[in-house]
């Protein structure tokens, strides 16, 4: 099934999307697309069926340790139909700050970040 996506930033935007690209009531998680840190147009149906623990994450935030743990979980039970998505912000105390480039040198370098990441998104709303 192949959906037309819209971003903020006039791009496409998701069949379950009003046109302030907020998502309607009902909408499905896996009826949206976004990027990932290459810029990688990817759909979240592509996650469809597995467990997926989504993790709003940030380089220079006092809980970016977890990223070990995080890593260690996704390795451990990606057999097993589970997959953990990190989706970087820098909504909270502009605590993730890099491009994206810098933020997935970040997570490789310091923690082995080998599960998905997403391009850096606002979380909280518009001017929120």
């Amino acid at each position: 099934m192949a959906q037309e996506v819209h971003y903020a930033d006039g791009a496409p935007k998701g069949a379950d999307e009003t046109e302030g690209g907020t998502p309607e009531a009902g909408a499905s998680f896996y009826g949206f697309e976004t990027r990932t840190l290459e810029g990688e147009s990817v759909s979240l149906a592509d996650w469809e069926g597995q467990v997926a623990l989504v993790v709003n994450v940030a380089s220079r935030c006092g809980l970016t340790p977890q990223y070990t743990e995080l890593e260690a979980m996704h390795e451990r039970l990606a057999d097993r139909g589970f997959t953990v998505l990190g989706f970087p912000s820098n909504d909270f105390g502009k605590q993730e700050p890099g491009t994206a480039e810098e933020i997935r040198e970040f997570c490789s370098a310091t923690y082995g970040v080998t599960f998905p990441m997403f391009e850096k998104r606002p979380v909280t709303g518009d001017g929120r």
